[in-house]
């Protein structure tokens, strides 16, 4: 281990415990945002898998918000100064749905933080485990893998092309991530992070060729599709971010169910694979 990564050591083990009353309102703000017309929300009823992304948010002052519009570091996450970062995959367990109206607690764990060097530079991993209970049940696992690069060269935008033909078994959904989109997804998780709303930030700064789609949009994208095709709820779900979106083109979800597991999919405008993601379905 390097002088760098030793600094980080202290951070491993380090927890967060941050309460929620989840209250009504964020998820009939996240309805509207995925136009979801038909679920009925109310206090009591339960709250859709991941949509506890909408709770427990990070509310640093204005005042200690970095250039990049994330909280400054050396708090919970660990002060690595790469630029680039991004929530690259997670693994989720849903143990029992969370119910609106009711308070929960949520507790982050930091468990590894690893540094290496690989093409595009160098890159620090930092693990997270969270764990959300209410009524003192353990309700949520996530294990979360969050990614820090240095800089690297500007991105090409990615040329449109015609996606590959569905599997027989397979349904998809077309998105077209507009900015109004990415920005009440922002909105949604408090994030203030520049490359999803601020074009000359994102081109001019980070070197996207346009507003960078969220790699938790695209993920809960991916499993709407299947809440809203399957009745089956979801036992487990892991995604992992393989290229970043654009808000230059649509890009393609697709699904396909096998045996209780379903096999997800997002594809950019070219037809390569943005994120791949697996959801297991609780048996019948």
């Amino acid at each position: 281990m390097d002088d760098s990564a030793a600094d980080y050591a202290q951070w491993i083990g380090r927890r967060e415990v941050t309460e929620d009353e989840l209250s009504l309102a964020p998820a009939l703000a996240a309805a509207a945002t995925f136009d979801d017309t038909l679920t009925p929300f109310a206090k009591g009823f339960e709250l859709p898998p991941l949509w506890h992304w909408f709770y427990f948010l990070p509310r640093a002052p204005l005042a200690l918000l970095d250039v990049d519009g994330h909280p400054q570091r050396g708090g919970f996450m660990p002060p690595i100064p790469y630029p680039r970062r991004m929530f690259a995959g997670a693994h989720l367990r849903f143990h029992r749905p969370l119910i609106i109206g009711q308070p929960a607690r949520r507790e982050a764990l930091i468990r590894d933080i690893r540094q290496k060097s690989g093409r595009s530079g160098s890159l620090a991993f930092v693990s997270v485990l969270c764990q959300i209970f209410q009524n003192e049940r353990l309700c949520i696992e996530e294990e979360q893998d969050i990614v820090y690069r240095e800089p690297g060269p500007p991105l090409a935008a990615p040329r449109p092309s015609d996606w590959p033909p569905l599997p027989a078994s397979a349904w998809s959904r077309v998105v077209t991530p507009d900015p109004r989109l990415l920005f009440r997804f922002s909105a949604l998780t408090f994030n203030a992070h520049r490359i999803h709303y601020d074009r000359p930030y994102a081109v001019q700064e980070e070197g996207y060729p346009g507003l960078v789609v969220h790699g938790p949009l695209t993920a809960v994208l991916l499993l709407e599709l299947v809440r809203r095709q399957i009745a089956q709820p979801v036992r487990e779900y892991s995604f992992r971010g393989l290229a970043p979106l654009f808000d230059l083109a649509p890009f393609r979800l697709v699904a396909t169910a096998d045996q209780g597991r379903v096999s997800l999919e997002a594809q950019g405008p070219d037809g390569t694979a943005a994120m791949r993601a697996d959801a297991e379905l609780t048996p019948v």
